[in-house]
């Protein structure tokens, strides 16, 4: 989901610059209602390990470069089950800062492109699970067809991002459009993957299922309520 360099440039980037103040402030505001709900302590040693976590999707494991992007396995829907919204949209900003900062330089001048992607699929996803998990439902008892659901959801609107940015900054000509197509087929490709990556972790929950509240790990996991 790193759009390559160039796609967008010159005065077009200012939009990138509105897009991240926009879903910077929407972070600000959750993390701050997770503060009030579960103590910043929680909040910041989640948005830590998720930090790490999406630090190693993006830097250690395999990601190819295809047409106007990358594709990754960030595993969001996994860091959004396990540690919830607001640590999880930290932890995307923070890691995707870090390895533009020290490790992919490059990526740099594109990063409010790229968190727009990441955190704008994030909330996209926070929405859709209202609809496909019942409040009442345990994240940790959620079937494959519903976490199959969440990953098309959050796949699918990386892809829509990475296709707008393209085609905002590149236009619709036959070889941009021909890139998009590209990274669109391989992105979604993911989709098959990472349902199973998440149930095999939900599975080691109900294996360790504890009903006291764990400051590590979102409440709704287990539907923990202190």
């Amino acid at each position: 989901m790193h759009i390559e360099a160039g796609v967008v440039a010159g005065a077009k980037m200012l939009l990138s610059y509105g897009t991240a103040t926009v879903v910077a402030g929407a972070t600000a505001k959750v993390a701050w209602d997770n503060i009030k709900e579960n103590g910043l302590i929680s909040l910041v040693l989640k948005s830590i390990i998720a930090t790490i976590v999406v630090f190693a999707c993006f830097e250690v494991l395999p990601h190819y470069p295809i047409g106007v992007s990358e594709v990754h396995l960030i595993l969001g829907t996994t860091l959004f089950l396990v540690f919830g919204l607001a640590p999880t949209a930290i932890g995307l900003a923070f890691g995707l800062a870090i390895q533009s900062l020290f490790f992919a330089q490059f990526d740099l001048p594109q990063y409010g492109i790229n968190v727009t992607t990441l955190l704008a699929s994030m909330f996209v996803l926070n929405m859709a699970m209202k609809k496909i998990v019942s409040g009442k439902t345990a994240y940790k008892d959620i079937t494959y067809s519903q976490m199959l659901k969440m990953s098309i959801v959050w796949e699918g609107a990386i892809v829509s991002w990475v296709a707008f940015w393209a085609l905002y900054g590149q236009g619709f000509g036959t070889e941009n459009l021909a890139n998009v197509f590209s990274f669109c087929s391989a992105y979604m490709s993911v989709i098959m993957l990472e349902p199973f990556i998440d149930l095999a972790i939900l599975a080691s929950v109900k294996i360790f299922n504890n009903s006291n509240c764990n400051i590590f790990f979102d409440k709704r996991l287990t539907n923990c309520i202190k």
